[in-house]
């Protein structure tokens, strides 16, 4: 019996289910592009909500291939016969903020919990910082929208365009007004673990450009194919552009990992404090003493519970202003410090401290400065970093005496604000370990600001208090975007969460050990050594502006083999 006819039956299916799937596909984009008024503005709002369960700790990526498409097609809509080149650029922009909107809005919910730490203060000011903060950062990918529809063009020409403006879009975010890189698109290629190892070499931003081509294309090349007749061949395309980069990326990242992991520091094992303070108690006064106990007593304590009072222990850390008082004004604390540690052992805490003026002129005034701390076994204070990266709203308000003269103040409640520490950041010298740079709360999160000055340190310790955000996606987010940092240098990372991920990471990327979130108790580990500096750590956005060169000049060439 012949097996051709039934052979040809199969192709026949199979070309008749290739030809469905495009017609969908191409319908499917008809009807995004023209749609108009509220339908226009939701299907952007409900697309750029989606796109952030791509972020941790959902790691959802595949949710971008249906979700980035659609914030084309909607750019695609925003141009008609008759309408002026200023209104298409507007129009485009409004898709793009309303896609902006949605993402931030779902990926930074948790902000709100801050302000319901001291509900009786602050709880009014949340529906505003909700809604406000994604609404303004919803800017940046509303200009990337609308600078990209100046250019358009038919053809993935105009993804390479977008990929490139919302790319640069994110860079401007991580930078304009202090920065905030959170959620940046690029780290929907950070997981799994392989995937992240190209941050080594293109960075969070550089990521940003191959993530929106590689998501947004392949749709975007089906709903394009016109005749029946290149219809299997732009399915093709679309399935190479989907799986090709993704598999190369992973096979390198594999291929990286492969070698033998960075081996422990000699004669160095840390000790992990997460008390799980909560917020609500954290700085009522007649809590501060329990508090102060707490941690003196979980941190002459194993993992298991046994009391061994850091034997063998080199180095105890407790996280981000872990004394909620002012240690150095307290001398009973140093002196409780001291009989804690064990001879040799060294205290790396976060704590607040003042800086008396002396002078004439300003007596009285005083800067208060959200610290790193390093005490010595007898309780005293052998090195100090100050916090360069303050949070506004949070550590500091814009235009501080005026909001406060109308009696606004941030969540720290700090009078005047927290000052600035000395730029370019300083390297804590501690006995034991290798020059460390110092990362309080979300300095972590500033790629190429991590490392400053000619010296490159061998370690990160970021101590943090995601306490703030409960039992929400941010204490994920923030962990991994930590993780990330680690890979872009090619150093590990000791960090210590008041609540939120406490975590040994080496550079690059893996977790050694990990206090998961809401856990209370400690955690004891070596601490890899440094690899040598990744592409990234030595070029910084370099790389980024290398591969923006290279898509603009993809960009070009498509653009003009499709006019010509």
């Amino acid at each position: 019996m012949s097996l051709a006819p039934a052979s040809a039956r199969q192709r026949q299916a199979g070309s008749a289910i290739v030809v469905r799937f495009v017609d969908l596909v191409r319908g499917f984009a008809l009807s995004i592009a023209s749609l108009s008024g509220r339908r226009r503005l939701a299907a952007g709002f409900v697309a750029g909500a989606a796109s952030a369960l791509a972020m941790a700790p959902f790691f959802l990526s595949p949710v971008l291939f249906a979700t980035l498409p659609v914030l084309v097609w909607l750019i695609d809509g925003a141009g008609t016969e008759g309408v002026s080149r200023r209104a298409i650029m507007l129009r485009a922009a409004g898709a793009g903020w309303w896609f902006g909107f949605g993402y931030f809005l779902l990926g930074l919910f948790w902000v709100g919990e801050a302000f319901l730490v001291e509900a009786d203060k602050f709880a009014w000011l949340m529906p505003f910082a909700v809604v406000l903060l994604p609404a303004g950062l919803a800017l940046f990918t509303g200009l990337a929208a609308g600078v990209a529809r100046l250019v358009w063009s038919p053809g993935i020409a105009r993804v390479l365009v977008l990929a490139i403006t919302l790319a640069l879009a994110e860079w401007l975010r991580g930078h304009v007004l202090t920065g905030f890189p959170w959620s940046v698109l690029g780290y929907a290629l950070t997981w799994p673990l392989p995937l992240m190892q190209s941050a080594s070499v293109l960075g969070i931003y550089g990521l940003t450009l191959l993530c929106v081509a590689i998501f947004a294309g392949p749709l975007v090349i089906v709903a394009d194919a016109k005749a029946e007749t290149a219809r299997r061949g732009a399915v093709l395309r679309a399935g190479m552009l989907a799986v090709v980069p993704l598999l190369v990326l992973y096979a390198l990242g594999v291929w990286r990992l492969s070698a033998e992991a960075a081996p422990m520091l000699d004669g160095v094992r840390v000790r992990i404090v997460q008390a799980s303070v909560p917020q609500r108690d954290k700085w009522r006064p007649e809590k501060q003493r329990q508090i102060f106990e707490d941690q003196l007593s979980l941190s002459r304590r194993d993992a298991s519970g046994r009391q061994d009072d850091l034997s063998g222990i080199t180095h105890l850390v407790w996280p981000e202003a872990a004394m909620p008082f002012l240690p150095l004004e307290h001398p009973e604390a140093l002196a409780a410090i001291g009989d804690m540690l064990p001879n040799g052992t060294q205290l790396l805490s976060g704590a607040l401290r003042l800086k008396h003026q002396t002078s004439t002129a300003l007596a009285g005034a005083r800067e208060g400065y959200n610290s790193l701390m390093a005490f010595g076994d007898q309780g005293n204070l052998e090195h100090t970093y100050d916090k360069i990266h303050l949070v506004p709203f949070g550590e500091y308000l814009p235009m501080q005496g005026l909001l406060e003269s109308i009696g606004l103040e941030q969540l720290t409640r700090w009078r005047g604000g927290f000052s600035i520490g000395t730029v370019p950041r300083p390297l804590l010298k501690i006995p034991g370990l290798p020059p460390a740079a110092g990362l309080i709360c979300y300095e972590a999160i500033f790629p190429t600001a991590i490392v400053q000055g000619a010296e490159r340190p061998g370690l990160l310790v970021n101590v943090t208090n995601d306490g703030w955000f409960g039992d929400t996606t941010g204490p994920w987010q923030h962990f991994h975007q930590t993780r990330v940092r680690a890979v872009e240098e090619g150093l590990p990372i000791i960090r210590a969460a008041n609540n939120g991920v406490s975590a040994v990471v080496d550079g690059q990327g893996r977790v050694v050990a990990m206090l998961t979130l809401n856990a209370r108790g400690v955690l004891d580990s070596g601490i890899p050594a440094s690899i040598s500096a990744p592409v990234y750590a030595k070029l910084g956005d370099c790389t980024f502006l290398a591969l923006v060169l290279i898509f603009l000049g993809a960009a070009a060439l498509l653009n003009y083999r499709q006019s010509h």
